[in-house]
């Protein structure tokens, strides 16, 4: 994809090649691992998280994140259907940039919507669009609250998983996986969309911010896993999934006059609940 408004050209590739680290790249990463977070602050990190969401959308309401029109093109099962109206979850839906385009384009759906951040559910309810009779936004912890509590086991068409699991501890991703697998429906689907291994953000951490292999804090205390695609697919099979796709999204802004090149890379990918075979 090649596009020259504002003199940026754009890029975009799909690929599941190993990542080609330069030697530049090489001595980043070592670098980082110069100095690691303490065990001590990760562990203060990780006590404290949902306070650092929660600052972050105080600080930011709903001004932070662009609304997520590109989610149809990406996933064209987000695309609307007069027909079946879809049972979706959103984890980790901040303050409705996914969920409120989605209703925009005509999507029949009922959504739940959960997020870790309080402030975060509470600027999603204050969106003239918000309707409780199409839209379930609660407040939960996907690591320790059971999703079942809130949603019939083994009900939901769709979950979306878009730039949130990388904002968890690597250990709990497990954890995480198998709480949706209990909500899905056999032979739901799970999108997931999030930081790949080695994108520019992971390159940019200078020493002191590394917790875990690659995975990271940020000044304002969040965090970033950046995952391989072998990764994701031994965590979803291992937790009952059936890969139907899985690949990097590399992009990458050009503009020459401004002296700018910004490469992306994100993982993308797609898997669904394997079937019950009992009878």
């Amino acid at each position: 994809m090649d596009d020259c408004s504002n003199n940026n050209s754009r890029y975009q590739e799909e690929t599941t090649d190993p990542v080609q680290l330069s030697e530049h790249d090489q001595a980043i990463l070592a670098k980082q691992n110069s100095r690691m977070v303490s065990s001590f602050k990760a562990q203060e990190i990780e006590k404290n998280s949902k306070k650092h969401w929660d600052i972050f959308y105080k600080n930011n309401g709903n001004r932070f994140f662009k609304d997520r029109h590109w989610t149809t093109r990406e996933f064209s099962e987000l695309i609307g259907d007069d027909v079946h109206k879809k049972s979706i979850l959103e984890i980790g839906c901040g303050v409705g940039n996914l969920i409120y385009p989605l209703l925009a384009d005509g999507l029949n759906a009922m959504f739940y919507a959960c997020d870790f951040s309080p402030r975060a559910i509470e600027c999603l309810k204050s969106n003239p669009s918000y309707d409780p009779s199409f839209i379930n936004a609660f407040n939960c912890d996907i690591v320790t609250d059971e999703l079942i509590t809130r949603i019939p086991e083994n009900s939901l068409d769709l979950v979306t998983a878009i730039f949130v699991l990388s904002a968890i501890h690597p250990d709990n991703h497990q954890t995480v996986i198998s709480n949706i697998y209990k909500v899905l429906k056999y032979g739901g689907l799970l999108l997931f969309r999030d930081y790949g291994i080695y994108d520019m953000a992971q390159l940019r951490f200078k020493p002191g911010h590394k917790i875990a292999d690659n995975f990271y804090m940020r000044q304002d205390g969040t965090r970033s896993y950046f995952f391989s695609i072998e990764y994701f697919q031994n965590l979803m099979e291992t937790n009952g999934f059936v890969e139907c796709s899985n690949k990097y999204v590399c992009k990458r802004t050009v503009n020459i006059k401004e002296d700018v090149d910004v490469p992306r890379r994100f993982i993308q990918a797609t898997f669904s609940k394997r079937v019950s075979t009992d009878v």
